[in-house]
């Protein structure tokens, strides 16, 4: 339930606290007052659209703040997905805030959450009812809650709509594989040529390192003999080479390295030298030895290097290594195309499970919705005896459809008719404005009886409707607030004498400016406001007392 409002700087409001108390409870004031205000806060809380423009003051920020207790609610498996607190005792508080800048920001006990959160929760915590909801009882999506409600389907629903998102989920997956599949046939012709390209060149990882050395060695072979050649001979080709001569310092150097340590070592330094040297020259003549230009030879890495540079241009790489990723990812697609066909077998098996499952789960629903169809013909008669519609007839019609959506395959007809004998047609083509607010009071004092939801709030359903039967209407509305807390906004002081607490919504225009605000009425207070609501202010003996009576019936 609702157990307090705080608003502060929200349009006519500059700050109000409102206490409310369990049961039945009233708002009254005069057109324009601000009793809207209190909804479009309330609003707010529950994820409404935030605008500036509603600030009071345009230089602070608005807040609108909310406790609830839903300790008898099943809540805490939304808090816990969104990582919000859950208090233990079940008092939440909500509460929203909008910036000068127009910026909101929303908070659930302390901890931030988006709006989302807020449209989540706000459905099992409260139902605003304003004139313009009675539309919709025309609505097929409205109708088919109304009846699970009353039937109390709730579990056959959710059964139903996990079964649903599992075989809406299969069947996404069986498009995105099917279109998959038929791409892959488009590309199947294009992509086998290219991996026979590629595996028919027999790339090896470091081929082309090895081939680009070679190339360069074939097409220099002739200057590099030449160049190796006449090294070998400066180092070794006759007395007067570099090893004769270096032969003769290291004679000169071995007479005389006993005399000191440090001619020892460069003995030892020019002995490494010429071993070093003599190797050198060994090498130079093996690799002159070895070296030949073979025309054939050539053309032949030529031929194999122009292939790799090709096939890197077509792929746009430059790597032998980047190509065998490529011929891989091609083997994988060729290979994916058989793999695709089996998946989407075994995904069409289980589409046809699913909706077989489907099936069965749609046709229980089908079958108490039915039921609870009954049900509402025969428990709505008497209340719209007691509102005054004695001779209407209200009939449920549900229909099965081939297709199937989110809450079944069902399409419900609600069929009216306000005259004994007349014609029974669609609701809203038959139905005045005030039949349909009598039928809305009606249909939920039927719900509220097997619903959970601990708080209504009723703005001004009584349009349309006057004199006994408005009386009618308080009692319901009492009856109602047995099981749940019921808040009406109300022009009428037949309801509001049925409420509990009454409040009393008013413009204060001192100051120079215009507020409006909102206070508990005592019972002195409210046998005064009732009595100006059924004549005028000040009001007659005769009202005073027509409202000590109404007040009475308590």
């Amino acid at each position: 339930m609702l157990i307090s409002l705080h608003i502060e700087n929200y349009a006519l409001i500059e700050q109000s606290d409102i206490s409310f108390d369990k049961g039945f409870v009233a708002i009254t004031g005069e057109t324009g007052a601000g009793k809207s205000i209190m909804l479009g806060a309330l609003a707010l809380l529950l994820g409404g659209r935030a605008d500036s423009g509603v600030l009071y003051n345009h230089d602070r920020k608005c807040i609108v703040e909310a406790q609830f207790n839903v300790a008898q609610l099943d809540l805490q498996h939304l808090f816990s997905e969104a990582d919000v607190d859950y208090n233990n005792d079940g008092i939440i508080i909500i509460r929203r805030e909008i910036l000068p800048s127009a910026k909101s920001r929303a908070f659930v006990n302390d901890t931030p959450v988006p709006l989302p959160f807020l449209k989540q929760l706000a459905p099992a915590i409260i139902d605003i009812h304003s004139q313009h909801a009675n539309l919709l009882l025309a609505e097929n999506g409205f109708q088919i809650s109304l009846l699970d409600s009353i039937g109390n389907n709730a579990s056959d629903l959710d059964k139903y709509k996990k079964c649903y998102r599992q075989y809406t989920d299969l069947k996404h997956q069986l498009e995105l594989l099917t279109t998959q599949e038929q791409q892959n046939r488009r590309d199947y012709d294009y992509n086998k040529f290219l991996f026979d390209e590629l595996q028919q060149a027999n790339l090896a990882d470091g081929e082309q390192e090895e081939l680009e050395q070679e190339s360069s060695l074939l097409n220099n072979a002739e200057s590099i003999k030449e160049s190796l050649v006449q090294m070998v001979q400066i180092c070794d080709a006759d007395d007067e080479s570099a090893l004769a001569r270096l032969n003769v310092c290291k004679s000169q150097l071995s007479k005389i390295a006993h005399f000191n340590p440090s001619l020892a070592s460069l003995a030892e330094r020019l002995e490494s030298s010429l071993i070093e040297l003599s190797d050198i020259v060994s090498t130079a003549e093996s690799l002159n030895d070895d070296i030949s230009y073979s025309p054939e030879r050539q053309q032949q890495v030529d031929d194999r290097l122009d292939l790799i540079y090709r096939l890197q241009q077509k792929h746009g790489v430059d790597s032998i290594a980047a190509l065998l990723q490529i011929q891989q990812d091609l083997d994988k697609k060729l290979s994916n195309i058989d793999l695709t066909d089996q998946q989407i077998h075994e995904i069409m098996e289980a589409v046809d499970r699913t909706f077989g499952q489907l099936q069965k789960l749609a046709d229980i629903l089908t079958s108490r919705r039915t039921k609870a169809a009954e049900k509402l013909i025969g428990d709505i008669s008497p209340l719209l005896d007691d509102l005054g519609m004695h001779n209407a007839t209200l009939n449920a019609r549900v229909d099965s459809t081939p297709n199937y959506g989110p809450t079944g395959n069902n399409s419900v007809s609600l069929l009216f008719n306000a005259n004994k004998g007349g014609e029974l047609r669609e609701l809203s083509k038959v139905a005045s404005g005030g039949e349909m607010s009598r039928l809305m009071l009606a249909i939920k004092a039927l719900t509220a009886r097997a619903s959970l939801l601990p708080t209504i709030i009723f703005d001004e359903i009584d349009t349309g409707i006057s004199g006994d039967i408005s009386v009618k209407v308080g009692d319901i509305m009492h009856r109602m607030s047995d099981n749940m807390q019921v808040i009406a906004i109300t022009h009428l002081p037949q309801i509001a004498a049925r409420a509990a607490q009454h409040l009393k919504v008013y413009k204060d225009e001192t100051s120079g400016r215009t507020l409006s605000k909102i206070r508990l009425l005592n019972d002195e207070d409210r046998r005064h406001e009732i009595a100006v609501m059924l004549s005028s202010d000040p009001p007659s003996q005769a009202a005073l007392q027509t409202a000590t009576e109404l007040m009475s019936r308590q």
